[in-house]
């Protein structure tokens, strides 16, 4: 009995790794598009034609996976199978039978797509919605020639890649907008689609450096009749990369608030820290910022960390300029003053002051309290 859970559980671990696969995999080359990668040909040359491919073997495989589980029962002779079709065992009966059916239904819906230069693919009928004859049965080319553009813009090196899972991403080339996803891909033509981000959600990663990852959902909605709208969930750090490369602006509703980029993010968490640390009293006027000119100075570098016995070279020091610059500036310039690969250490790391050069950490950084001298 220990070896039928123990091969239960091994097989149900092998099929989420081949349904949803994991980094490991997708390094060693265990995903169905590397394994099935002379029948797909090259996603770079043909793109739609490719995915079209994809779908079906991926399907395929997937429907495959209740009968890969009875056959290895089986082998294993954890099952008898002579007594099952006796009827001795109704429960893996039925669960034989339906391990069969899948497969064969799945067959003759790969057979159902395939009629008619596969016009009645879920792909195909998406691409469809753009040609000028939205009647498939009557026109077989057409919407050959919507993928032939897609293509090409496919194989131009601007398009842009974004990942949003193991198993789906979202591109956009010129003028297309595209969510591949397992089964199928979604398309949506720039020109007439309406883009709207309109939620977001953070996620905390270590309270300690203060780490986070915000993603968005972006609702992408054709306007096209028949067009089938759609939804995208990216990292709030990609919105740029896409907005850059789309021709339509991206509206966002007025109660999303999310980091476009990562030096924002910073900035805020930056202001998080300065907060909780304690304010410095200043009895002089001060002036306006001299990194942006707009807003009035309001950090004072005071030193409040404790420095260790020895005086070692990276210790912070004593910073005698007058407050100059506003909480803002001072979280850019203490940003690109660190190492842009490892920005999960930055709120740890230390900076020097822009006049004096006297090393400081953020710990050091206080806001600045008024008092008026009596």
């Amino acid at each position: 009995m220990s070896t039928f859970f123990f091969y239960t559980l091994s097989y149900i671990l092998i099929s989420g790794c081949i349904v949803y696969p994991p980094t490991e995999f997708i390094s060693a080359g265990l995903t169905i598009k590397d394994i099935f990668s002379d029948l797909l040909g090259r996603e770079n040359e043909f793109f739609i034609q490719y995915h079209l491919r994809r779908s079906v073997i991926t399907l395929f495989v997937h429907s495959m996976l209740p009968f890969g589980y009875i056959c290895g029962l089986i082998l294993f002779e954890h099952i008898n199978i002579v007594r099952v079709l006796q009827g001795y065992h109704n429960f893996w009966l039925i669960f034989i039978i339906c391990a069969l059916h899948l497969p064969l239904h799945t067959l003759y819906k790969v057979l159902t797509w395939s009629t008619n230069n596969w016009s009645k693919h879920p792909i195909v009928r998406n691409l469809v919605t753009y040609c000028n004859n939205n009647n498939v049965e009557n026109n077989n080319t057409t919407w050959s020639t919507i993928a032939s553009d897609i293509n090409t813009e496919y194989r131009r090196i601007d398009k842009t890649i974004i990942n949003t899972n193991s198993v789906s991403c979202v591109i956009a080339t010129d003028n297309w907008i595209i969510k591949v996803m397992p089964y199928k891909i979604l398309v949506a033509h720039q020109s007439d689609t309406v883009l709207i981000v309109n939620k977001s959600d953070t996620h905390n990663m270590s309270p300690v450096t203060r780490g986070e990852v915000q993603f968005i959902n972006i609702q992408v909605k054709p306007t096209r009749t028949g067009a089938e709208p759609f939804d995208v969930r990216i990292n709030a750090l990609d919105f740029k990369n896409l907005e850059d490369r789309v021709s339509r602006p991206i509206a966002i509703l007025q109660n999303i608030k999310f980091h476009k980029t990562l030096l924002d993010r910073f900035i805020d968490n930056f202001k998080e820290q300065v907060q909780e640390n304690p304010v410095y009293e200043f009895t002089d006027e001060v002036g306006q910022c001299i990194g942006c000119m707009q807003a009035a100075s309001n950090v004072k570098l005071f030193k409040q960390c404790t420095t260790d016995v020895g005086g070692h070279s990276d210790d912070c020091v004593t910073c005698y300029c007058r407050p100059m610059w506003c909480i803002d500036c001072m979280a850019k310039w203490f940003a690109s003053r660190q190492d842009e690969n490892a920005p999960e250490t930055w709120l740890s790391s230390k900076c020097t002051c822009p006049l004096c050069r006297a090393k400081f950490c953020i710990l050091d950084v206080c806001l600045i309290q008024s008092v008026r001298e009596s």
